[in-house]
C-alpha cells in the first residue's frame, strides 16, 4: 500500500512542476500567435526583428530593413516585441 501512495505522489509532483507549467507556456504560445496583428514589431525564433506587414491564417510576411518583404510560418514568431 505504501508503495502505491508513494507512485501517486511522485506523479502528483512530477505533474505540477513539469507538465502543468508547460501546458500553461504552450498556451501562452498559441494566444500569442492567435492574436498577431499588422504593424506588429515581432521577433522569429531565428532572431530576426521586423514589422508584420500582412497576415493570414498560416503565413505572415514581415517587412525588414530597407523594405524588404520575408515570408514566415505564424509560427515563426518567438514574441511580440512592441514597445508599449
Amino acid at each position: 500500500m505504501e508503495a502505491i501512495i508513494m507512485l501517486v505522489l511522485m506523479f502528483a509532483i512530477f505533474y505540477f512542476l513539469l507538465i502543468r507549467p508547460q501546458q500553461k507556456r504552450q498556451k501562452q504560445i498559441r494566444e500569442m500567435h492567435d492574436n498577431l496583428q499588422k504593424g506588429d514589431d515581432v521577433i522569429t525564433i531565428g532572431g530576426l526583428h521586423g514589422t508584420i506587414d500582412a497576415i493570414d491564417e498560416d503565413k505572415i510576411v514581415l517587412l525588414v530593413d530597407d523594405n524588404k518583404k520575408l515570408t514566415f510560418d505564424r509560427n515563426a514568431v518567438r514574441e511580440v516585441a512592441n514597445e508599449n
